[in-house]
């Protein structure tokens, strides 16, 4: 059997240039790019949600993109059995794993394994879905303050989708979902079994780059995208129809706002997200190695010595 590589985990923010990285790694160290990017997993969505492209792709091995119906609500718990998965195969070929996103719960479950949370009450999920349906996220979060406040006060208010788990998990088990969570879980890698890179990149230039690919997937078909996935009449509170740029997009296509403003719109969120990515990564990436943009530059992979290889 091939000798076991560690695998090579990078995270970054959105529109940080991470995904171009893993590429060029792949090509240099004859990897398999993985994917850990909770949006990039669904078919439907390639330019939105800036999927490698059948030119990347051909370049080197890339796995878990793509490969979900947007129909489905795709979970943390899956992602962790299909990634240990792909791995596993990477190395059994004796290629490198190459994990790259920027879902910081996809990377926690793979170096911390999940908390075994119960099963959610399918009447309690109903109830608290139709309250978020209703009611404003913050008097939400300010319900969730008075259930569970240690969850609440690691969420922010305008988070209805976490929010709401946390309540459902409440109401089912009688038990606050920061409790459940303080078990371990299993981790998929052993962390002195990895490289763990963050990608933290200038943030106005990063800023500059979001515009510039909002611009770009639209010339690319972003738009057509998002009217063949609001054909497939499928549930607003899906993850797929969470993702940056749908709701702005989608309000164009049923002639509700302007060009200019939608296209004002997700730019606008995806700078907020990227944003709320950088200082989660700040918080909890504490122990792992910056790359600056300089060393992600495909020209200066001949020294990967900042990769402690």
């Amino acid at each position: 059997m091939p000798t076991q590589k560690r695998a090579i985990l990078i995270a970054g923010p959105t529109a940080s240039g991470k995904s171009g990285f893993a590429l060029a790694l792949a090509e240099r160290l004859d990897g398999v790019v993985i994917n850990a990017d909770s949006m990039q997993v669904y078919r439907e969505l390639r330019v939105l949600t800036a999927r490698p492209s059948p030119e990347d792709e051909a370049r080197a091995p890339h796995v878990l993109y793509g490969f979900v119906s947007g129909a489905e609500a795709y979970s943390a718990g899956r992602y962790a059995s299909d990634a240990a998965a792909a791995i596993a195969d990477a190395r059994t070929t004796g290629k490198t794993p190459i994990i790259v996103g920027g879902t910081g719960l996809y990377f926690k479950v793979l170096l911390e394994g999940l908390s075994p949370v119960p099963q959610v009450d399918p009447d309690a999920r109903a109830y608290w879905r139709e309250q978020a349906a209703q009611r404003p996220s913050a008097e939400l979060h300010a319900l969730l303050a008075l259930r569970d406040p240690e969850t609440a006060k690691r969420l922010m208010p305008t988070d209805p989708q976490r929010i709401v788990r946390a309540l459902e998990v409440f109401e089912s088990t009688g038990r606050p979902l920061s409790d459940w969570q303080r078990t371990p879980g299993e981790a998929v890698l052993a962390q002195a079994d990895t490289v763990r890179l963050v990608v933290l990149p200038d943030r106005e230039a990063m800023l500059q780059a979001i515009d510039r690919r909002f611009d770009a997937m639209l010339e690319k078909g972003a738009l057509d995208e998002v009217r063949v996935l609001l054909a497939l009449g499928l549930s607003r509170e899906l993850p797929i129809m969470r993702a940056l740029g749908v709701a702005p997009l989608a309000a164009l296509l049923e002639e509700r706002t302007s060009h200019e403003d939608a296209a004002v719109q997700a730019k606008a969120e995806t700078r907020q997200y990227a944003k709320r990515q950088i200082t989660w990564l700040r918080r909890n990436m504490i122990a792992w190695k910056v790359v600056s943009s300089q060393q992600m530059q495909s020209n200066t992979l001949h020294d990967l010595s900042f990769i402690d290889s």
